[in-house]
């Protein structure tokens, strides 16, 4: 199960970087290995991050390089070997349901959850398969790099329309969603609003590029207490009545209402349970 509300990046070349990205709480501190690290420094970067894994604390994830490339199956090899998994792989730049198959066969039973990113207007097209292949815990649209296929802003309207049917192809797989970072640092509204438009929309969760945008992200996509109460007086009715629709104040109450509430109750946990 994945049920961050967000993601933070820090680069495996910068392990003195490693303990402040962990302190800005956010549900998941992911180390880069990929867009973040430069050719000459992927090796260092790998023996950070596995090294930082190895202590066993709860939280870590890794992105790492793309398995169509060299880099790629150098990150898989190391990892097929270490004794300590991180509880969650992001894998970049995915286009098909093969490149998610390949990471879990390699890595076999010890395999961590999965985030494919989708990166690419052929991944994209390809993004229920790839949402639906076995391991997936939660699907990430990686607007930067989409961006650039399609040569317009990493702003909110130009990608509306993919974001839009990434979160289709998503939801008919019934898997959690993470948007890409919001790359104004000194933009503090407007990273209030692109959460807002985000969730809105049907994203999960946010991804943060800089620890200063993790408190405002956890509030915009952690859910209230308001509502973990009304999830949680909601499913004890549908439960008592045996699991048949039910009117419940005012509202019906029916299998899909009540799969949005437990998910609204995975969510209340987010930093403990990414």
């Amino acid at each position: 199960m994945f049920a961050a509300n967000s993601l933070i990046f820090v680069p495996g070349s910068r392990p003195d970087r490693f303990a402040k990205a962990k302190a800005a709480g956010a549900g998941l501190t992911v180390i880069d290995l990929e867009d973040a690290v430069p050719a000459a420094d992927k090796a260092a970067a790998r023996d950070a991050a596995l090294a930082q894994v190895a202590l066993g604390e709860a939280g870590w994830g890794v992105r790492i390089n793309a398995v169509t490339t060299a880099a790629g199956i150098a990150d898989l090899h190391a990892l097929a070997a270490v004794e300590v998994m991180p509880a969650t792989l992001l894998v970049p730049m995915v286009e098909s349901p093969v490149e998610v198959e390949i990471v879990a066969r390699v890595l076999g039973d010890r395999c961590p959850a999965l985030v494919p990113l989708v990166e690419t207007p052929r991944g994209l097209r390809h993004a229920h398969q790839i949402a639906s292949a076995p391991g997936v815990a939660a699907m990430m649209f990686g607007g930067g790099d989409f961006s650039g296929e399609l040569g317009v802003a990493l702003a909110w309207e130009p990608l509306l329309a993919a974001r839009g049917a990434f979160i289709i192809a998503c939801a008919e797989a019934r898997v959690p969603t993470i948007d890409v970072p919001f790359i104004g640092l000194e933009d503090a509204e407007g990273l209030q609003a692109e959460c807002a438009k985000a969730r809105a929309l049907g994203f999960t969760a946010k991804a943060a590029i800089h620890p200063s945008q993790v408190a405002a992200i956890e509030a915009a996509f952690a859910p209230s207490d308001r509502d973990v109460a009304a999830a949680e007086e909601a499913i004890a009715a549908y439960d008592a009545a045996g699991g048949k629709v039910i009117r419940f104040k005012g509202r019906m109450l029916e299998a899909p209402v009540i799969r949005k509430y437990r998910a609204v109750l995975e969510r209340k946990g987010s930093k403990s349970n990414a």
